[in-house]
């Protein structure tokens, strides 16, 4: 089992309208994306302020110094999460939310979007709110990680050599904290789970994605205007929660991190395992690997709609 402080857990509270005594201290990170050179780059968002991602709170050193929380501190967490809809286990360090399958067989460039985001384009929807999300993420110790960077290559390539597919960039990884994450559902009555990775399917390799920890960004804030003061978090404004490709403006919760993620056009969920679109499922975010479905996730569980058989097929 875990050690929790009490630090990440008064953050998350804090941002779900809770309150936790004593509340320790939360200074705020601040997450400074490089603009980043892309040819598919996303569209162009609101230009972040210099006070960003004042929406995730991080642990102070005093924080980090606190005891383990209690199992009524914990519990008090579960409840008020509860009441936004969130499965919040500290103790078992995962994090569950409602969703429903979105896209099947098509391509993809997001994993997860509330309906603000590219829904043509994401495999999942949620309606819980991305500063909700996070705020669990927060809860369960989450520290921002780095977002993918671009940066020219020095010589750059020749025309030849660019005609040859020779990349213009290298890329820095995306490094970090992160989450497993994990997709659950009903269908006749049994409990299907499975590692989101084997849901989406890598064109190039014709096999499903690589497992791997996806890393956590925490998204940011955005000055709504540039002749204002007002911020909104950008995931809500946006709309898009976790990224499978890189985008270069960090303004997700999660973001995929193998080298292949850097290809915008290789990704398409696994119409073979997931049900049809609109079925209800959990989406899991894990601070380990896990085996099987939580009991408590699996008790949330409703029945998805199985894919019928098509004539001519």
């Amino acid at each position: 089992m875990r050690a929790f402080l009490a630090g990440p857990i008064a953050a998350g509270l804090l941002l779900v309208g809770a309150r936790l005594e004593p509340v320790m201290p939360a200074g705020a990170a601040v997450q400074d994306p490089a603009p980043q050179p892309s040819s598919t780059a996303q569209q162009a968002a609101p230009q972040p302020s210099s006070t960003a991602q004042q929406a995730a709170p991080q642990l102070s050193s005093t924080a980090q110094q606190a005891a383990p929380i209690s199992a009524d501190v914990a519990e008090q967490a579960r409840a008020a999460f509860a009441a936004e809809g969130i499965l919040l286990d500290v103790q078992k360090a995962i994090a569950s939310v409602p969703a429903e399958i979105l896209v099947r067989g098509e391509l993809l460039e997001y994993l997860v979007v509330n309906p603000r985001g590219a829904v043509h384009e994401s495999a999942f929807l949620t309606a819980i709110s991305a500063s909700r999300i996070n705020a669990a993420l927060l809860a369960l110790g989450a520290q921002p990680g780095q977002n993918a960077r671009w940066k020219r290559r020095d010589p750059p390539p020749t025309p030849e050599e660019l005609r040859d597919g020779a990349p213009a960039y290298e890329v820095t990884l995306p490094q970090g904290d992160g989450f497993y994450l994990y997709v659950a559902w009903k269908l006749d009555g049994e409990t299907v789970f499975h590692r989101m990775e084997d849901l989406i399917l890598d064109l190039r390799s014709g096999a499903t994605m690589r497992r791997h920890r996806w890393v956590y960004l925490g998204s940011r804030m955005l000055r709504l205007r540039q002749d204002s003061s007002k911020e909104a978090f950008a995931a809500d404004l946006e709309g898009n929660l976790i990224n499978i490709a890189f985008f270069e403006q960090g303004n997700t919760l999660l973001t995929g991190a193998l080298p292949e993620c850097e290809d915008q056009t290789s990704w398409q969920s696994n119409f073979w395992l997931l049900p049809e679109r609109g079925s209800q499922v959990e989406l899991v975010f894990s601070r380990d690997r896990l085996v099987t479905c939580p009991p408590d996730v699996e008790a949330r569980l409703h029945e998805a709609v199985r894919v019928e058989r098509r004539e001519g097929r």
